[in-house]
């Protein structure tokens, strides 16, 4: 194997993230014919390195060759701490930055006194030191301690290398678990999970541990719970979903008795919970329990009415010169009169147009000025774009709720929580059927007893992608005021967009739904000319001035032929075409350019964008890319272009939250597994001035028939009425 042994000289870049290095590196010996004459001169080194300080002798493994950019490079593969053994190398190394109280002049009384065996001796003994003239006790655990940290970390690390991780996955491991990095090597192996994916952890775990060990049965237990809560939404699942996945994803097969051996250990570890037939992991089942809790507190809390509310409500009717329906004044007098209210309407209900009376008739219940405003109203919602709907239409502030927590992406936990709550008093949520019980349990333990909350949401749309079906089962609980919206706002005389919604909902389809209006069209073609004729209505729709900013597309799934990947590709060449003016970069196969519409995937916190936020490319220089998200420009080096997609074309799933002007929505066979009634209903709704369909008429009726999706295993409901019950 090529190496180069020698020093670590000097840093040219470090990421603390990732721990990636570009650095000075003096040779001392190497065995490549092609280095021989860099020998005691230094060259450039980059790779993966954990915690690694300048003049550190190192033994590096790799390969010498160009960068386009940067010229001529070692790049490190994987790398030894060597360890000194002469005693002018340990006095060099005891006086180094890595070993704490122990100047030049100290080292080299140590050495003299012990050796050259002086490292060994201290390892095994730190009293050793007490030899030493004018060696203090307090100076010798310093030094002991500083040599067993540093030998602990290159051995950690070794043997992570040993049992199959990259240097870079390493580095993350000894980052994050250091701590407990011993306790890593034996019964928490499976913590690692935290950073590296289970299924390549469990693969490396199988070849150097075995696959029928304790451990392995128990972390694949809870790992199958998990997976049925993130594919099916349940908080709790019984006995022979849990043992059939083991079969089926891990080939583990448990005859009954050693099953349920299995569970009792997890049951004593506090893992997982078991009540009658219902298998919980415990983090599921206390959650629904802590949000039952959380909402009698809020609940219980005293709170006086405000006197000749219909009055006020009536002046406020005046002033803006409109009517509110017999719903719409129940909802908004209920919501101000009481502790916790759920109001839910399909689209053209009027959510938006009570969650503005709402607040301006609390602004003048309380005279709040607007600083006092800010200090006590926050509007919420679970994505960037509904945040920013609600901030458009009340012309107030509106957050993520990861934002208003202050996530920290790290730990995934919140600055605010149970022991730090916030000070608003009223709290208004929207697209609460997109709040899983994660989100909805860290909202409930951030905020204050005494606050007004408000959610709001359509029970109708698609539920949360992680477990849990939150605004169902507040309402079904029938402990708190509910509010429905039932009464639809006609666009004009000929719309039908909100129609067709409500008879989706109904699984109620009338004929109206082939017939063109003046918001809606169906054009009904084979699979194979969806594209074709998806091309054909955006080049018309460019005509009457309606561009990519102004129309979604919206599919069920990303595969395909008439998959969002390739209607993204079809989509860049009409909306972006290739020119010599636009800058270009290729990222997994797939060409990124200057004014391409972007969709961003995962929450970035440091930079206030989240997932499911559309934006342009502004400008691409090598390797960095500068995105416009509604005027919040984020830097993204090539790396990170793994977090962003084109969103000519995005999922319906992705689209909750949002309104856009037009949209158009394909539906085919293909798409089966994709096509029921709330997917379809969610797509629907999306669409604000106009919606056209395009594909199968019989495969878009048999969405709508296709209930499956209402289905999910929760006990919130169960919890909340225990709770109540309770004294």
């Amino acid at each position: 194997m090529n190496y180069v042994k020698g020093k670590l000289k000097r840093f040219i870049y470090q990421n603390n993230d990732n721990g990636y290095v570009v650095a000075l590196f003096r040779i001392r010996e190497t065995n490549e014919v092609k280095l021989q004459e860099k020998i005691n001169k230094t060259i450039t080194i980059t790779g993966i390195f954990n915690e690694v300080n300048v003049d550190l002798s190192m033994i590096l493994y790799g390969e010498y060759k160009a960068n386009e950019r940067f010229g001529l490079q070692y790049v490190v593969s994987s790398y030894e701490i060597e360890i000194p053994t002469s005693e002018d190398a340990i006095i060099e190394f005891l006086a180094s930055s890595f070993i704490d109280s122990c100047g030049e002049r100290t080292a080299k009384k140590i050495v003299d006194c012990l050796g050259s065996k002086t490292l060994d001796l201290i390892k095994e003994n730190k009293e050793v030191l007490l030899k030493v003239e004018g060696m203090t006790l307090n100076r010798a655990d310093k030094i002991y301690n500083s040599l067993m940290n540093f030998n602990k970390s290159s051995d950690a690390i070794l043997k992570l290398q040993n049992l199959g991780f990259s240097i870079e996955e390493c580095g993350r491991i000894y980052n994050r678990f250091k701590d407990r990095i011993d306790n890593i090597f034996n019964d928490d192996f499976y913590d690692l999970k935290e950073i590296i994916d289970f299924n390549k952890l469990d693969g490396i775990y199988i070849r150097n541990f075995g696959a029928d060990t304790e451990v392995r049965i128990k972390a694949c237990i809870r790992e199958s719970m998990l997976n049925l809560s993130f594919n099916q939404g349940d908080t709790f699942y019984y006995k022979e979903e849990i043992v059939n996945f083991l079969a089926s994803h891990y080939n583990i097969i448990l005859e009954e008795e050693v099953f349920n051996q299995e569970i009792e250990v997890l049951e004593k570890e506090k893992k997982v919970i078991v009540l009658d037939r219902r298998f919980y992991l415990a983090e599921y089942y206390n959650k629904e329990i802590n949000i039952a809790k959380n909402l009698k507190t809020i609940d219980a809390y005293s709170r006086p009415e405000i006197k000749d509310l219909d009055a006020k409500l009536g002046g406020l009717e005046n002033s803006l010169n409109m009517h509110y329906n017999n719903d719409q004044k129940k909802a908004i007098k209920t919501a101000l009169n009481n502790n916790i209210t759920i109001i839910s309407g399909g689209p053209g209900t009027g959510k938006t147009t009570i969650i503005n009376a709402i607040v301006k008739l609390y602004i003048a219940e309380h005279k709040l000025s607007p600083l006092d405003i800010l200090d006590t109203i926050a509007l919420l919602a679970p994505t960037g774009r509904a945040s920013k709907k609600m901030a458009t239409s009340t012309n107030l502030p509106a957050f993520t709720i990861h934002r208003y927590l202050k996530w920290y992406k790290d730990s995934n936990d919140f600055y605010y929580n149970e022991f730090n709550k916030t000070k608003h008093k009223l709290i208004i949520v929207d697209e609460v059927s997109m709040i899983d019980i994660d989100l909805f349990n860290a909202l409930l333990n951030g905020i204050s007893a005494d606050i007004q909350l408000i959610l709001v949401g359509d029970i109708f749309q698609l539920p949360s992608v992680g477990p849990g079906l939150i605004l169902n089962d507040l309402i079904d609980s029938d402990y708190f005021n509910y509010v429905p919206l039932n009464q639809i706002y006609r666009q004009s005389n000929n719309s039908y967009i909100p129609y067709l919604a409500k008879e989706i909902k109904n699984v109620d389809l009338s004929e109206e739904f082939m017939s063109k209006k003046d918001d809606y069209s169906f054009f009904e073609c084979p699979s194979a000319q969806i594209k074709k004729v998806i091309e054909q209505v955006i080049k018309y729709s460019l005509e009457k001035k309606i561009d990519e900013k102004k129309m979604q597309i919206l599919a069920p799934m990303y595969k395909g032929e008439n998959g969002i990947d390739n209607l993204n590709l079809v989509l860049q060449s009409i909306y972006n075409p290739k020119s010599p003016d636009k800058h270009e970069i290729t990222y997994m196969d797939i060409v990124y350019r200057e004014n391409d519409k972007v969709l961003q995937t995962l929450n970035d916190l440091d930079n206030n964008v989240f997932n499911g936020d559309i934006g342009y490319i502004e400008s691409i220089m090598g390797n960095k890319i500068i995105i416009d998200f509604e005027g919040n420009r984020v830097e993204y080096e090539k790396k990170d272009l793994k977090q962003i997609k084109h969103a000519y074309a995005i999922t319906i799933h992705k689209s909750q939250g949002s309104e856009f002007e037009h949209v158009i929505m394909p539906v085919c066979r293909s798409y089966y597994k994709m096509l029921y009634n709330k997917l379809i209903y969610t797509g629907v709704s999306r669409a604000k001035k106009s919606l056209t369909i395009i594909g199968d008429a019989q495969a878009f009726v048999g969405a709508v028939k296709n209930n499956y999706s209402m289905y999910r295993k929760t006990s919130l409901k169960d919890k909340i009425i225990e709770v109540y019950n309770s004294k």
